[in-house]
């Protein structure tokens, strides 16, 4: 009978998946880790389908919109480059104020706005802004966010923060605006 050595098979790759899934990246025991293993931040990618990877850095230290985990961080919106859905590194600690809330407070719920500027078709915009918020709902989550405290929107170029075709008008609309 074939069964026994299907069976080894099967148990063998099992536990290869187990082990891997266990595997630690590093990081700190609060889970404050984003970037890549030599401490420094991941760059941007651009194209559908691509979002940072999320590994270890040096810490969290003290930075913009970091509180008290009782109350809703002040600084709800973070900002992206053009044509970019990862989080820049000097956001890292205001998505990370918002996970220790979050985190802190189970059944407070967030919804992500993803939002691009005017350039672009509005097909393209509305997966962009909703790649934005995916990879910010990916980051809480990495972070000990529980999946049923978030949901995405995505408004592409349709809600723009600031009129014009200035680059200055199209880097505040390029951004995912956390919404309690």
């Amino acid at each position: 009978m074939q069964l026994k050595p299907l069976a080894r098979s099967l148990a063998v790759a099992l536990s290869i998946v187990v082990i891997a899934g266990c595997s630690s990246t590093g990081g700190t025991q609060d889970g404050d880790s984003y970037g890549s293993q030599d401490g420094s931040s991941m760059g941007s990618t651009t194209g559908v389908g691509t979002s940072g990877q999320y590994g270890s850095t040096s810490g969290s230290g003290a930075g913009a919109g970091q509180q008290a985990d009782s109350r809703i961080p002040e600084v709800r919106t973070i900002y992206f480059d053009f044509d970019r859905d990862t989080i820049k590194g000097e956001y890292e600690s205001v998505v990370m104020a918002h996970a220790r809330y979050l985190r802190a407070n189970p059944s407070a719920q967030v919804v992500l706005h993803g939002h691009t500027d005017e350039r672009g078709t509005r097909e393209y915009n509305m997966a962009l802004g909703e790649r934005r918020a995916g990879d910010v709902q990916r980051f809480l989550n990495i972070q000990g966010v529980s999946p049923s405290q978030m949901s995405v929107v995505s408004y592409g170029e349709e809600r723009p923060a600031a009129s014009g075709q200035t680059e200055s008008a199209y880097s505040q609309n390029r951004r995912v605006v956390f919404n309690y």
